[in-house]
């Protein structure tokens, strides 16, 4: 973390095995409450070798992973194939609307889906909502042709937008500006209920 031109450190270095010997620590607590382990973030891809690894060594415990899906297909194949459920964050189908608000293309995050709705892994699509950036019924029904025909889709979950990025902002003597109107109600345009998806409204 960076505050105002000097560097500090949060959090700590762990290894995989370190890890690993903490989540057995908790086994039964996984066991009796029918849980598992989740991998968020940050995004977890971005350290894929440490995500691939923890992994492979947590094979009989239930694993998670939440993702925006930018990575590399190679890399996003790999971790789907070893967890047991993938939480997908979609913001906007439309590459320069994309690009303008995240910075990135979603080429590749549209290419990894795609992967995802073939690939027999269970997984949940999360859309944050974000007022007058992506809360059209255009970009809702875009969304949902691409992931309509999954068979192993459990459910959508449309998450509204809220200000705890602000707090963040903060920590590093920074004030948040966002690009849109933080004080305005979303739209929920719930096309995915009107073609029999299971969907959640958070």
């Amino acid at each position: 973390m960076i505050k105002k031109g000097v560097k500090s450190i949060c959090g700590y270095q762990i290894t995989v095995e370190e890890l690993v010997t903490m989540i057995e620590k908790n086994r039964s607590i996984y066991t009796l409450n029918r849980g598992g382990v989740t991998l968020t973030g940050g995004e977890p891809l971005f350290q894929p070798d440490f995500v691939i690894e923890l992994l492979r060594q947590l094979p009989d415990i239930h694993t998670a992973i939440e993702t925006s899906g930018y990575a590399n297909t190679h890399i996003f194949n790999e971790v789907t194939s070893l967890a047991d459920l993938i939480l997908f964050d979609i913001k906007h189908t439309d590459p320069e609307m994309h690009r303008k608000y995240t910075g990135v293309d979603n080429a590749i995050i549209l290419e990894n889906l795609a992967l995802l709705c073939n690939s027999g892994r269970d997984f949940i699509i999360r859309i944050p909502l974000i007022p007058d950036v992506n809360d059209t019924r255009e970009n809702m029904s875009a969304i949902l042709e691409k992931i309509k025909d999954a068979r192993n889709l459990i459910r959508v979950e449309i998450l509204r937008y809220h200000r705890t990025a602000g707090a963040k902002y903060a920590m590093i003597g920074e004030t948040y500006h966002p690009p849109f109107d933080t004080g305005k109600a979303p739209q929920i345009y719930n096309v995915f209920e009107e073609n029999n998806i299971k969907n959640l409204i958070v």
